[in-house]
């Protein structure tokens, strides 16, 4: 990472010392400070200044509603309250969001992709990376996320794996098709060389792990994919088998903006990882970290 000094940041962005001191004092420009001094990360300062770059009209695109789609997770529905940062959630799965990003139809999307044929790839960034609409777009760590199979208290059927959880006719409840934790379930099939066709499932689809919790609790289901923090605020038995990475994917303009920063300044707070280490399941050390940017 470069950093500029206070008179090499102002000569690139060919502004006076003074008006930077303004802008810091304002908190409108990306800076940190160094044993006393501020620092200005030059590629922090790229995107902001991408950021705010005027478009001739017709090609600056609509500001999105104030809403982050995509998947489902208990700790960043905490952190949008608990910021107060006046943005609203929409659970519809991490290929939904995805989508609605590329719409403008949300200003962030949740996202936990992952590649059917190899299970530990870092899907996550290879999903932006081959998308053309991306070129203004940035990935930000959430948390590292632990996944495996929800199961009832007690664990009746004795299952200690997949494998064990196919052969004894669990009946699997299941996330739509393009929600990251169904696409887990295919890739950890495909590693154990099982077949989706010839699982047991339960009927119908849930819309998120909290669903596939409450469809066990209630008896419709016996297991299925989800977090283990979803286990633990259900009373269910857990089993593990991945873990994952849960990003936001915003547009750089979105990401300088008063209630992005609201929600992402919590990332630093104690408070987050404190809520981390209560839902378990949860490694945050990245979390708020850029982890990609074109």
């Amino acid at each position: 990472m470069e950093l500029l000094t206070t008179t090499e940041a102002a000569d690139y962005l060919r502004i006076k010392e003074r008006k930077l001191y303004e802008l810091v004092a304002e908190r409108q420009i990306p800076c940190t400070k160094v044993t006393g001094k501020w620092v200005f990360p030059r590629a922090e300062l790229d995107r902001w200044l991408l950021a705010g770059m005027a478009r001739p009209l017709g090609l600056t695109p609509a500001d999105p509603p104030p809403i982050i789609g995509g998947s489902h997770d208990p700790l960043l529905q905490w952190a949008l309250l608990e910021s107060r940062c006046e943005l609203a959630s929409l659970a519809e799965g991490s290929e939904a969001g995805f989508a609605k990003l590329l719409q403008g139809k949300v200003v962030a999307a949740a996202i936990h992709f992952h590649d059917v044929e190899d299970p530990d790839a870092d899907a996550n960034i290879a999903a932006v990376q081959s998308e053309p609409q991306l070129y203004d777009a940035v990935l930000v760590g959430f948390a590292i996320r632990e996944q495996g199979l929800l199961l009832a208290s007690g664990n009746p059927l004795g299952i200690v794996d997949l494998e064990s959880a196919a052969a004894s006719g669990a009946r699997f409840a299941t996330r739509p098709d393009g929600a990251g934790a169904q696409q887990l379930l295919h890739a950890l099939l495909n590693r154990q060389r099982l077949q989706y066709a010839k699982l047991t499932r339960a009927s119908g689809t849930a819309p998120t792990g909290a669903d596939i919790a409450q469809a066990i609790r209630g008896g419709h289901a016996d297991c299925g994919i989800a977090t283990r923090s979803i286990a633990a605020s259900a009373g269910l038995d857990f089993l593990s088998l991945a873990h994952e990475r849960f990003d936001l994917l915003l547009r750089q303009r979105d990401y300088f903006r008063p209630p992005m920063q609201a929600m992402l300044g919590l990332l630093a707070d104690p408070r987050f990882a404190a809520r981390a280490t209560e839902l378990g399941g949860l490694d945050v050390t990245g979390a708020g970290r850029i982890r990609w940017a074109p």
